[in-house]
């Protein structure tokens, strides 16, 4: 018997790329379970399968940034209590961080993609299931998105959950309507400009010298990087990352914030023609500014 589930949770997440740098990334996440009938005769308890299973992905990837640990590029050392310094040295780029453990889901594989992601949450999953249980399928796929989308990573320190993180992601499509029609030339224009991008607020910008990173940060972190540093509810967060992968933002960057954004970006453009903004943090959920 098989027991399925679709749209289980979305992981909005960002990993690091040795050629695209820091990606924002969202899956939706399907599951099959495989076995016998128990004594309710179920497979397994609908609501559990949605409680248990869903707690255990949001808790171990969701708004995490996903490191990988095998990779040629990645150092990773312990901090202060509870911290880790995580190095990325890429040829063409580094990025250096020192934050909470819980910012991090270090995954046991030369690169993160959706098949290393997807055997790490199997392996964290099949010990929690009850014995009836005998078969485990993991489903990450992307929302199909027809027309432009981009990548984009940030943090929110305001925020009371695990937004708060300083390089958590999402992929995500945005609507730009002109006049009451979608102008797509303009979508694929925003997406280029924030494919890959990280997004930081400008108050938490701080010299790289300031930052606490490891000796491998110290020694490399330069001028051409941005550092961004800020202490929220789990902690402090800090990170150096080069200039050309940022756009720097005045405001927090919160979706609403980041329509709005978008929408006093693209305005001169549209002159004196209406223009509405629909811009997604992942799947399914956003911000409308019209001006």
């Amino acid at each position: 018997m098989i027991l399925f589930v679709r749209d289980l949770t979305v992981i909005d997440a960002a990993y690091l790329c040795p050629h695209r740098g820091v990606v924002g990334e969202s899956w939706l996440v399907d599951v099959e379970l495989t076995g016998e009938l128990n004594e309710m005769s179920m497979l397994f308890d609908f609501a559990r399968v949605k409680k248990q299973l869903k707690a255990i992905i949001d808790a171990e990837v969701d708004h995490r940034l996903l490191v990988p640990k095998q990779a040629s590029e990645t150092l990773i050392e312990p901090a202060a209590a509870g911290y880790l310094f995580v190095d990325f040295l890429a040829e063409d780029h580094t990025i250096h961080l020192n934050c909470p453990e819980q910012a991090f889901a270090i995954i046991p594989a030369a690169e993160i993609n959706i098949e290393t992601v997807t055997e790490y949450l199997l392996t964290l999953i099949r010990s929690q299931l009850p014995g009836n249980i005998d078969g485990l399928k993991i489903t990450l796929r992307h929302e199909v998105i027809p027309t432009p989308s981009y990548h984009y990573t940030h943090g929110l320190k305001k925020h009371d959950g695990n937004c708060q993180r300083i390089a958590h992601g999402h992929r995500s499509m945005i609507e730009l309507w002109v006049d009451d029609v979608r102008d797509h030339a303009l979508e694929q224009y925003w997406a280029t400009r924030w494919q890959d991008i990280y997004l930081g607020t400008k108050e938490d910008l701080v010299p790289v010298t300031e930052l606490e990173l490891s000796p491998t940060g110290l020694e490399l972190a330069s001028p051409q990087h941005y550092g961004f540093r800020y202490t929220s509810a789990q902690g402090d967060f800090q990170l150096a990352i080069p200039m050309e992968s940022c756009e720097i933002i005045d405001t927090d960057t919160t979706v609403e914030l980041l329509a709005t954004y978008i929408a006093h970006q693209l305005k001169p453009q549209v002159g004196e023609k209406t223009l509405k903004v629909v811009a997604y943090e992942g799947v399914g959920k956003g911000a409308i500014e019209a001006l």
